[in-house]
């Protein structure tokens, strides 16, 4: 079987080394280069062209967001992994937007890690399983958000009333609000979001997660 080749770029000699020494002991994965910074980093990529890049984020000179970006705008032919002591889902969140591969935390084993590094060799994706139901929630959050950032809260508060099938009236009993005030904002929601009755409206609300069903 042939080796991967990776390239470590960590700040820490002694992480890289411990990690080379780790990764090298099956035979399946061969060390080629290592770096300490981000412009070392995309200087050695040109000169040894590893399988995979195995990147840290916190780095003096460029960091390993910015070499992640780099390397996307210059289309480098190479699958990059990020290892890194960041659990923040934004981090994440920002590698996948950027187009990372791979994505695991310095705390993982190695049998992790070297999975990680197979499947991004293979054209896969790999997220740390402990942090993908984070990054689930994140998107579906964002994705509502998206979905309802034109209408106000007001106007969230009519439309899960008429989930709840209160008619104008009542709606304006329980918002304190007048019978005209909730029939504007009944049709400003109609029209925000593209919908011509009510039934239409709650099945919209349902389908994008604003009012839930029990």
């Amino acid at each position: 079987m042939i080796p991967i080749n990776i390239i470590i770029v960590d700040d820490h000699s002694m992480i890289r080394e411990g990690l080379k020494q780790l990764l090298e002991l099956d035979g399946d994965i061969k060390v080629i280069g290592e770096a300490g910074d981000g412009i070392e980093c995309l200087s050695l990529i040109e000169k040894v062209h590893p399988d995979v890049l195995l990147l840290d984020i916190n780095m003096p000179n460029m960091n390993g967001l910015r070499v992640l970006e780099e390397i996307k705008r210059k289309k480098m032919n190479i699958r990059v992994l990020i290892l890194t002591i960041h659990n923040e889902i934004e981090y994440l969140l920002k590698a996948v937007d950027m187009g990372v591969n791979g994505y695991v935390l310095k705390d993982s084993n190695s049998s992790v890690l070297k999975e990680a590094i197979t499947a991004v060799y293979n054209e896969k994706s790999y997220i740390q399983p402990s942090l993908t139901p984070l990054l689930k929630e994140k998107i579906f959050t964002t994705q509502r958000n998206k979905k309802t950032a034109n209408l106000t809260k007001r106007e969230l508060q009519v439309i899960e009333l008429l989930g709840e099938g209160l008619y104008n009236k009542e709606i304006a009993e329980r918002l304190y609000i007048s019978e005209k005030t909730v029939k504007n904002h009944v049709s400003s929601i109609f029209k925000k979001i593209g919908v011509t009755d009510r039934t239409q409206a709650v099945v919209y609300a349902i389908k994008n997660n604003i009012i839930d069903v029990l």
